[in-house]
């Protein structure tokens, strides 16, 4: 077994899943000279000095250094700083080795060719193992003026709450979106916070903003119909992307693989009010991302069982007549 099959296994352990298959070998091999591989078959998931490194691979402390600061330098392993020492860690295939590479944009022929192979592995085995994992990976965010004065909101629901927790924002090219390129949303709309942000601004791989640059951001993806996802957690947010069902790998698993665990849905669902609705079709047409409305007799219908609580068809809607309200009670 050579430094490459090592390390898709030791990727292949995350949860994220890195399943066997020729466009990944490929990648790999982009992403990684052969010595590079060599050394981060040695790592794992956990940040550790580079002197640790090189005792598990076997190599002098300065080579490994050089070899992780390079690796750093591509996205495709982390970097923390803390009192003055690095560490590093391999990163998960997502999110991590597809994105930030990516995060730039594909300029180079490199970069190019990575983008063909990530979408022929998204649509073969990664998609598949990254949407069909039990615990979903993301959860979706409903806008913010959906669910605005409620009483049972709570502050993991509401985005501008959970920015209040982060102190450093940055902004990178949605990865998805360069890779697909089916709608020609904008691409400038991935927010990563705090460590991981910190580590892609020093890498050149995405710019830092501030908080208001990165509200205007949601309230830009919000006009373009673009769905708030964020890491499945109700602590503090690692990212906030911005997706459509047409590119995005997130909301992919259900457009496209049919999963249902591929994400978690908000708490919300939306609700059509008969007596207000005009059957202009905005919602159903230009705005549902993963088709949970429909027109029947000139009215909007919601299929709540494939309604995500994303909050775009209320927010449109020009008689308000579609809402958001609480399908799932507030954990007590």
């Amino acid at each position: 077994m050579d430094a490459y099959d090592k390390l898709q296994e030791m990727l292949n352990a995350h949860p994220a899943g890195a399943p066997a298959h020729p466009a990944l070998s490929e990648i790999l091999a982009l992403l990684f000279t052969p010595e590079e591989a060599a050394l981060a078959a040695h790592m794992n998931f956990a940040p550790r000095t580079p002197a640790a490194i090189a005792g598990k691979a076997g190599v002098p402390e300065a080579s490994a250094r050089a070899l992780c600061e390079s690796l750093a330098d591509k996205g495709v392993v982390y970097c923390r700083e803390k009192g003055g020492e690095r560490s590093y860690a391999l990163l998960p295939t997502v999110p991590g080795l597809f994105e930030f590479p990516l995060m730039a944009g594909a300029k180079t022929p490199v970069q190019r060719r990575l983008a063909e192979l990530w979408k022929e592995y998204h649509d073969g085995p990664m998609g598949l193992e990254f949407a069909g994992s039990k615990t979903p990976f993301a959860r979706i965010i409903p806008v913010e003026q959906t669910v605005a004065g409620r009483v049972e909101v709570l502050p993991h629901d509401v985005l501008s709450a959970m920015m209040e927790k982060s102190s450093y924002f940055a902004l990178a090219e949605c990865a998805c979106r360069v890779l697909e390129n089916r709608c020609g949303r904008p691409t400038d709309t991935c927010l990563i916070f705090d460590s991981a942000a910190r580590f892609l601004v020093g890498r050149g791989l995405a710019r830092e903003i501030t908080r208001d640059q990165a509200a205007e951001v949601l309230a830009r993806a919000e006009k373009e119909a673009l769905v708030h996802t964020t890491n499945n957690s109700a602590d503090r947010l690692s990212f906030i992307c911005n997706c459509c069902g047409c590119c995005c790998t997130i909301l992919r698993g259900r457009t496209h693989h049919r999963l249902a665990t591929a994400f978690a849905p908000s708490r919300y669902a939306a609700r059509v009010d008969t007596g207000l609705c005009i059957g202009c079709g905005l919602c159903a047409e230009q705005r549902c991302p993963v088709g949970a409305m429909d027109m029947e007799d000139g009215m909007s219908r919601v299929n709540e069982a494939s309604c995500i609580g994303c909050g775009l068809c209320a927010t449109a809607c020009p008689q308000e007549a579609v809402t958001l309200y609480e399908r799932r009670p507030a954990p007590s």
